[in-house]
């Protein structure tokens, strides 16, 4: 009898074990695909602008508008919120901002104007901005200590992969779907349904602390070593973020400008090109050196511009998906060299706090150059706002490039090892 409780006891630690690392990668799934269908929703809008136009006379404007509402929502969400989670924990925080989220999908569905629709494009931002901090550091608390970097390396995929869902999910219902301004919402907001009632029931994975209403108070609270970084790179995030802003945005109307005769359907797939090269850019470079890579982004942005360009200049569509699919690079190394030179040397209490501050900047950049690119349009048409936008973004690359010296020579501490 004795030999049997002995042999029960040693398995007993090897079962909990298991079930621990188990339940852990299940939660870190849930988290992962919270941030990919978070994303594929702001994302979903692009391929539809164009039916949008069509069906109410929206100028260029207009369209940059409702994307730039979103943006902003979900800028003051990060500035208020951005470290609600730390203090009541991530996963009612999560839970109600995918509720919220779903919400907002519905009243996308229902939308007959532009007022409705930049209304709840504002719901969908506040949503996303909650729910991208609590996510992403509920990631951060999963980190496994044999691979550090894996977490920041999902905080950094996950979202562009989700762009690129999102559009290629929104076009082929586009070309296939009845009625794809009701079906995209729809879908999305049964899914984010589901995800919440999934959340309610993961494990928490943050200790919960007072100050809560405290932390409300909008501000951007940056550990030194993280302010150091973005000093560093921001420059490269601003230039990478506006391109993004752009193809999301004018993206659509920039492929119907230079091909006139291509399907509804397509125009928004200059977006996903974008998207799509960023993913395979996180993932193909997850084990370079993060200064190294976020050099490489800002390289590629300078051959990203010019190439776009000619796709006004006689080249067509195919010129403007190659500066897509430049931007794309740039984009995804910047952001993954980026976030992993942030979040390495995080304290838990500073993680969601410090990845709110990086998304203020980065959707910020997104943002306010899109609505000045679209009032620009309306003022001297979309090919020269397309000159004077890829300028721009090449001269803050060309800045990057000199910051990244700068700091190298100086001498500031490395980022850690690349995650094997």
């Amino acid at each position: 009898m004795s030999g049997v409780t002995s042999g029960t006891s040693a398995h007993c630690p090897l079962r909990a074990g298991r079930a621990h690392r188990r339940n852990r990668a299940a939660t870190l799934a849930l988290d992962a695909s919270v941030l990919v269908a978070l994303l594929a929703a702001s994302s979903a809008p692009t391929p539809l602008y164009p039916l949008y136009q069509d069906r109410w006379g929206l100028s260029a404007l207009a369209v940059t508008v409702v994307f730039a509402a979103y943006s902003l929502a979900l800028l003051s969400a990060l500035l208020t919120t951005g470290a609600l989670s730390d203090h009541l924990g991530r996963r009612p925080v999560l839970a109600g901002a995918l509720l919220a989220e779903a919400a907002s999908m519905l009243l996308l569905a229902s939308a007959d104007g532009a007022g409705p629709l930049t209304a709840a494009r504002l719901l969908q931002g506040a949503a996303t901005g909650v729910a991208t901090s609590a996510a992403g550091a509920a990631l951060l608390d999963l980190t496994d200590p044999r691979h550090p970097g894996r977490s920041a390396l999902t905080n950094t995929i996950a979202p562009v992969a989700g762009m690129a869902a999102g559009v290629l999910g929104s076009t082929l219902l586009v070309r296939f779907a009845p009625d794809p301004t009701v079906t995209v919402y729809v879908l999305l907001a049964a899914l984010f349904a589901a995800q919440a009632i999934a959340v309610a029931f993961t494990a928490e994975t943050a200790r919960r602390h007072p100050g809560a209403l405290r932390s409300l108070r909008p501000r951007l609270a940056l550990p030194l070593a993280a302010r150091r970084t973005l000093l560093t790179t921001g420059t490269a995030v601003v230039a990478v973020w506006a391109l993004g802003g752009f193809y999301s945005s004018l993206g659509p109307a920039l492929v119907r400008l230079v091909a006139p005769g291509a399907p509804q359907a397509a125009r928004g797939l200059v977006f996903f090109t974008l998207s799509a090269t960023a993913t395979l850019t996180v993932w193909a470079l997850r084990h370079a050196d993060p200064r190294a890579t976020v050099t490489v982004g800002c390289l590629a942005v300078l051959p990203a511009a010019p190439l776009t360009l000619a796709g006004l200049h006689g080249v067509g569509a195919p010129a403007v998906h190659g500066g897509a699919a430049l931007a794309g690079l740039a984009f995804g190394a910047v952001s993954q060299g980026t976030l992993r030179l942030l979040l390495a040397p995080l304290a838990e209490r500073d993680r969601a706090a410090t990845l709110a501050a990086y998304y203020v900047l980065s959707y910020l950049s997104m943002s306010l150059p899109a609505i000045a690119a679209g009032a620009a349009t309306r003022q001297y048409g979309l090919g020269a706002t397309s000159h004077a936008y890829a300028a721009v973004a090449a001269l803050l690359a060309v800045a990057a490039l000199a910051a990244l010296a700068v700091s190298r020579r100086l001498g500031r501490p490395a980022a850690t090892s690349p995650d094997r």
